[in-house]
């Protein structure tokens, strides 16, 4: 290690590798030692010298430095090294260009100039045995504030805003729905490739109050959002085989929420609901988790069905979704609605319908879920003056997917439907539909009734309307013919339509009267064959029987 023998040394271990040192050689550098050894000229000095805060290579550089090599100091050993130098008391006012002096100047002209520099000195003080002592001497701040100044003057330095991108019209979903109410969908630049070191390699320690600063100081929200979400991705969204623990990704997550702004808009809701589940994964604080809701709740109008499928903590109860969670994402959006858009409502009222419709297909869905969604669609269909023909399609696609209901089970599912509220179409398939209860079906009828004497009523109403004056622009005779045998027609319907409710209520009547009848019947017929006309006829039968078996 030295390039001179000396005999007087001593034997340090640090952190278990063993250095052996000159006495005169680190004396001449180190304040520290000097004392220590003339204090203790002859006696083993190595049980003193255990406790050093530093690292073996760090140790060794400056034992290189004092043994008159020249120092090739870094970024990454910058800090290390400007922490030994003062815990040994390598200083100016002991030996002229000392380590301590050359280590800080090479801090201050070549470090905190420079993004990257900043960033990776201060990554390399993460190790608690130089934290401490880097804190001290206010280098870790240094960085900090170097790492500030400059996102602030140039916030592209945190990555590109997430923009979102429209897909046209004709993108659609399922059967000819859109995924999105709206017809529009949401891609997302996330990708942002830089030279620059992105500010997520830090630990949270160090993340945490440089974001926390940078809000103080009014950065723009959307490039905190952006970087906080890059932040989820490399400490939250790990596989499971990366070494993060699920307890720092559950710390990490809920910081993350506290971080990110409440600005509408500023992250799509599809990356919400993506942090949203892992915080519901990592079984994050309550607040953590409500955090999210909100934010998603305030931008609804913008959501896909998708991002309303978050699961349940730890699959509670056998349940897939969690529909509770889409209730209360619910209730923020309505708080939050001024009442000035209507689009806002439509939309939402199609998305609940959409997701109602998507879950219906799962055969884990339980009933009360089911239920419960199908409620919140109905009260969203209201709010936006729509029909409940979505609800019932929906409806129509449980009942199919769950065979094993009962005919009261289908009945309670069927109670969240106004058949008032559902088009004449509808109602018309539901008064056909097996699947549904005879009950229900006939309501269906019932209402497909009401609609088509409406719909004639109004057409008499035109038909017998007052003509119009003028020379000859009345309506032609062939017009009036036309008139007449389409309401001839709908005339004729209305009276099959009221025949067959007139069939099917006798039919559930009779279905009603021969379950009582059989009932009856049944036990008349036991009673007979037990020669029985009444309960008591028979004790008293049976009474006289014995007698007579007696006197023979």
């Amino acid at each position: 290690m030295s390039r001179h023998s000396f005999s007087k040394d001593v034997h340090v271990i640090v952190r278990g590798v063993p250095f052996k040192l000159n006495r005169d050689l680190v004396s001449a550098r180190s304040s520290k030692l000097c004392k220590l050894f003339k204090e203790n000229p002859d006696k083993n000095l190595a049980h003193l010298l255990c406790d050093i805060p530093t690292t073996p290579p760090i140790f060794e550089i400056m034992v290189k430095f004092c043994y008159g090599f020249k120092v090739n100091f870094t970024p990454e050993n910058v800090i290390p090294i400007a922490c030994l130098a003062c815990y040994m008391g390598m200083t100016d006012s002991h030996s002229p260009h000392n380590l301590l002096n050359q280590s800080l100047y090479f801090f201050e002209h070549k470090v905190i100039t420079g993004w990257n520099e900043s960033l990776s000195s201060l990554t390399a003080t993460k190790n608690p045995v130089i934290f401490q002592q880097a804190k001290k001497l206010g280098l870790v701040d240094a960085c900090m504030d170097s790492i500030i100044k400059k996102a602030l003057d140039n916030p592209l330095l945190l990555g590109k805003p997430i923009k979102n991108h429209v897909l046209d019209d004709g993108d659609q979903g399922y059967n000819g729905h859109f995924h999105k109410p709206n017809a529009k969908s949401q891609l997302f630049v996330l990708e942002w490739k830089s030279k620059d070191l992105s500010l997520t390699t830090l630990d949270l320690q160090f993340y945490k109050p440089i974001i926390h600063k940078m809000i103080k100081c009014k950065l723009g929200s959307n490039y905190i959002a952006s970087n906080l979400y890059q932040y989820a991705k490399r400490w939250v969204f790990l596989e499971p085989q990366e070494t993060n623990s699920s307890n720092s990704k559950r710390l990490a997550i809920e910081e993350i929420e506290r971080l990110l702004p409440n600005d509408r808009g500023i992250l799509p809701c599809a990356l919400l609901s993506k942090m949203l589940r892992y915080a519901t994964v990592l079984e994050a604080n309550v607040s953590c988790r409500e955090g999210f809701e909100a934010r998603i709740g305030r931008q609804l109008d913008s959501a896909t069905v998708s991002d309303l499928l978050i699961p349940t903590q730890g699959y509670v109860n056998g349940e897939k979704y969690d529909t509770e969670c889409v209730r209360r994402i619910l209730k923020h959006f309505y708080n939050g609605f001024d009442g000035h858009d209507q689009t806002g409502l439509d939309i939402v009222a199609a998305l609940v319908e959409y997701l109602l419709h998507e879950v219906a297909n799962d055969n884990e869905l339980r009933k009360d879920s089911f239920i419960s969604l199908a409620e919140m669609s109905v009260a969203a269909s209201a709010g936006a003056r729509r029909t409940l023909d979505g609800v019932y399609e929906a409806i129509d696609v449980y009942l199919n997917k769950h065979k094993h209901l009962t005919e009261s089970e289908r009945e309670e599912i069927c109670a969240v439907l106004d058949c008032n509220k559902m088009s004449p179409e509808a109602c018309e398939h539901g008064a056909q539909n097996e699947r549904l209860p005879v009950r229900v079906a006939v309501q269906m009828l019932f209402a497909r009734q009401l609609h088509l004497r409406e719909t004639v009523a109004k057409e008499v109403v035109v038909v017998a309307g007052p003509e119009e004056d003028g020379s000859g622009k009345s309506k032609s005779r062939e017009d009036d013919e036309e008139v007449k045998w389409e309401l001839e027609k709908m005339n004729s319907k209305v009276v099959e339509l009221e025949k067959e409710c007139v069939v099917m209520r006798k039919k559930i009547e009779k279905s009603y009267l021969k379950k009582e009848k059989l009932n009856v019947d049944f036990w008349g017929e036991m009673k007979r064959k037990l020669g029985c006309i009444s309960s008591l006829n028979c004790h008293v039968k049976k009474k006289k029987k014995m007698m007579k078996l007696d006197a023979r």
